[in-house]
C-alpha cells in the first residue's frame, strides 16, 4: 500500500518544503523533511527509507553529495532530484550518480506524483520478476538489481535494470526508443530521451567487456542488444 512508502524529503526552502511535506503526506506518503544534506545523511543512516527527494542547492552536504554517499551503501533506494539546476551538465551528473528522475523547478505537484507512482511501479515489477538472465559472460539478477561478470557485482539503480531487462527481452532485435521510453519513463518526449541516452552509454560502457556482447544505436529507430555467441537466457 501506498501508506507504507516511507520517504525523505530534503529541501532547504521553508515554505516550498512545508507545501510538498502536506502535499505528499495528503496523498498518503509518510514523509520525513530534512533542511539540509547532513541532517539528511544521518537520519538515512539510522533509518529505514523507501524513496528520496532531494534538492541539489542544500546547505551543509549538496544534494548530489548527499546522493553520493547514499549510492555507496544503498543502490536500489529510488532517488528524484527535485532542482532548479537545469544545465545539462547537471542533469547529466545527477543520473550518473544513480538517480531514478531529475525534475526541474519549477514543477507540477500533481506530475511529481505521477513520477513516484511509476518509479513505485517499477520497483515493484522488478521485484517480482524472479529470474535470472545470461548475457554471454553477464548475470543479471533482477532481484539483487547487480550486474555480475567474472565475480564482480555491479549495483543497478530501477532504471538501469528496467531498461537492461528490456533489452534483454529483445536480444539480438531492436527497441523502439519510442516504446523505451513510454514503458520506463511513460511518456515519449526530448527530455526524457536525453536521460534515456545517458543510462544507454552507461549499460553500454559496462556490457563492452565482454566482447561478444555489443549494444547498438539504430540511427533513427532504437537500440539493439546484441549477444554475438547467444548464450544469453532466461532461468527460472
Amino acid at each position: 500500500m501506498k501508506s507504507t512508502i516511507k520517504i525523505m524529503l530534503v529541501e532547504d526552502d521553508k515554505n516550498l518544503s512545508l507545501i510538498l511535506k502536506a502535499f505528499l503526506t495528503t496523498k498518503g506518503y509518510h514523509t520525513i523533511l530534512c533542511l539540509n544534506g547532513n541532517e539528511a545523511l544521518e537520519h538515512f543512516n539510522n533509518e529505514r527509507y523507501d524513496f528520496m527527494i532531494v534538492d541539489i542547492m542544500i546547505p551543509g552536504l549538496d544534494g548530489f553529495s548527499l546522493v553520493k554517499e547514499v549510492r555507496k551503501t544503498n543502490s536500489e533506494i529510488p532517488i528524484v532530484f527535485l532542482t532548479a539546476k537545469s544545465l545539462q551538465s547537471d542533469i547529466k551528473k545527477g543520473f550518473d550518480l544513480g538517480a531514478d528522475d531529475y525534475i526541474i523547478k519549477p514543477f507540477n505537484m500533481d506530475e511529481l506524483i505521477l513520477r513516484i507512482e511509476a518509479i513505485n511501479r517499477r520497483v515493484k515489477d522488478s521485484n517480482c520478476k524472479h529470474h535470472i538472465i545470461k548475457i554471454s559472460s553477464f548475470t543479471l539478477d533482477s532481484i539483487r538489481h547487480v550486474l555480475i561478470r567474472n565475480g564482480v557485482e555491479r549495483k543497478l539503480t530501477s532504471r538501469e535494470l528496467e531498461l537492461l531487462f528490456l533489452l534483454c527481452e529483445h536480444i539480438n532485435r531492436v527497441v523502439e526508443r519510442s516504446v523505451a521510453l513510454k514503458r520506463i519513463w511513460n511518456q515519449d518526449n526530448y527530455f526524457n530521451a536525453r536521460n534515456m541516452d545517458v543510462y544507454i552509454g552507461k549499460i553500454r560502457k559496462i556490457l563492452s567487456e565482454d566482447p561478444n556482447v555489443e549494444l547498438q544505436n539504430i540511427h533513427g529507430i532504437g537500440y539493439k542488444l546484441i549477444v554475438k555467441d547467444c548464450q544469453s537466457k532466461t532461468v527460472e
